[in-house]
Formats: C-alpha cells, structure tokens, sequence
C-alpha cells in the first residue's frame, strides 16, 4: 500500500503562489470546506482575523491523480538553492525537436503568469532528453522536462 504525500511550499504569498501554481499544473484552488460556499465564510466561522487569511492556500488536482500542494506563509525570503525541486511534465513522450518545441511554448505560456526562465539544458543522449530550468514568482527553482 502507498502513502500519500502532499507537496509543501514555504513562501511570502500563499494566495499569489496557489493560484500560479493552479495554472500551471491545472490544478484547481482548494474548495472551501463542506457547508461553507467560500473560504471566507469558512475563516469567519474559524474566528480566523483578516490579517491571517493568507497564512496557506492549497491547490488540488481535479483528477484526484496528483498531490495536494500546500503553500505556507513563512517570515523568512528564500535563501539557497532548492534541494528538492518539482519537474512539469510538458513534453512527456516527444523526443527531439518536438519535445523542445513544446518546453519552449511551456516556457513562454509561465514567463507570462510570473516564472523566470534560467536556463535551457541542451539534449546529451543517450540519458539527457534536454529540460528547461525555471523559477516560480517566489524564486523557487523547478523543470519542464
């Protein structure tokens, strides 16, 4: 039996980066819980203060496939290199000028919703397809691969 994981990011915006995140991924904000038709109802019956209702936000995958990825406010910037880093999926199954062709539309389609292009990885065969390095709103490094 497998253990779901959930994806957790430490940020300044939770808000701001759910909803790139959403985009992305095509994942969808997290519903509000059952009984409530907004998180805002929701935080208010919570006793939850408008100061602290961009402490996190979730986004979800409507498929129910992928994992929830939580995002968190936290006081500190991001400081150092990710150590683990999520890799986008955009050009599973091409190869060669077909598979850059489509990193490259993906790269262009996130640069306008806020990520950082870094850098362009060339293909080495036989192991190395070629991958994208991008950086989300927040700095925080990932791939299209």
């Amino acid at each position: 039996m497998s253990t779901e994981i959930q994806v957790t990011f430490d940020c300044a915006d939770p808000a701001a980066l759910a909803a790139f995140w959403s985009e992305v991924l095509g994942y969808r904000i997290q519903a509000p819980p059952t009984g409530f038709d907004s998180w805002d109802a929701a935080l208010d019956a919570m006793g939850v203060p408008p100061e602290r209702r961009n402490d996190a936000s979730a986004v979800t995958d409507p498929d129910g496939r992928g994992p929830r990825i939580f995002f968190q406010r936290v006081p500190e910037g991001k400081t150092a290199k990710n150590r683990v880093h999520l890799d986008v999926r955009a050009a599973s199954g091409l190869t060669g000028d077909d598979r850059l062709a489509a990193l490259e539309a993906e790269s262009a389609r996130l640069v306008v919703l806020g990520a950082t292009r870094v850098r362009r990885v060339e293909p080495e065969p036989p192991l190395g397809a070629g991958h994208i390095v991008m950086r989300d709103p927040e700095g925080n490094e990932f791939c299209l691969d």
